[in-house]
């Protein structure tokens, strides 16, 4: 991919509705499988906050921060070895101590990784026990981004491409795609 599109506020950017499209490909185990859904980034509410173990107005380091950060909400169908099932998770995103970057966690608090998307690509490793998660970030424009995760470790060997597309709400008040 050649350019990528800067983002001044990332968590500006990612607020809303996007389509997601991820296929997982196990090179240790030869398997493949696809996620299709949707992910809602939506305002954290105080609880939401409180779950995160921080403090709504200051980063890592006691920097004040504006605003409260996201609630990332992903919710689909998640297809392996030919066996469909319902898939979700959810993740925090946190206003970062850089305009354009945010602080990622999991949904009980503990740290994912940094995200900053004021290039427009950002890189993230998440030491996870004995495995590596490597995840590239890249913004292609308003409407499109994509994370790419390489997973290595004694027992697993994977890629992870997702492609987001940004829902539009069409007359009708239901989210659709452009």
């Amino acid at each position: 991919m050649g350019e990528f599109w800067p983002v001044r506020d990332a968590l500006t950017y990612l607020a809303g509705t996007w389509q997601v499209r991820r296929t997982v490909r196990d090179f240790a185990g030869d398997g493949e499988g696809r996620f299709t859904g949707t992910t809602l980034f939506g305002p954290l509410q105080d609880a939401d906050l409180a779950l995160s173990g921080a403090d709504p107005s200051l980063s890592e380091s006691g920097t004040p921060l504006p605003g409260r950060g996201l609630l990332h909400h992903e919710a689909g169908t998640f297809v392996w070895q030919g066996v469909a099932r319902p898939a979700e998770r959810t993740l925090r995103f946190l206003p970062g101590a850089e305009p354009g970057t945010a602080l990622v966690r999991f949904s009980d608090g503990r740290p994912f990784h940094d995200l900053d998307l004021a290039t427009g690509r950002y890189v993230a490793d998440h030491p996870c026990s004995a495995d590596l998660y490597r995840g590239e970030f890249t913004v292609r424009d308003e409407d499109h981004w994509r994370t790419v995760w390489r997973v290595r470790g004694p027992a697993k060997d994977l890629v992870l491409t997702t492609d987001y597309t940004r829902g539009r709400t069409g007359a009708d008040g239901r989210p659709g795609i452009l």
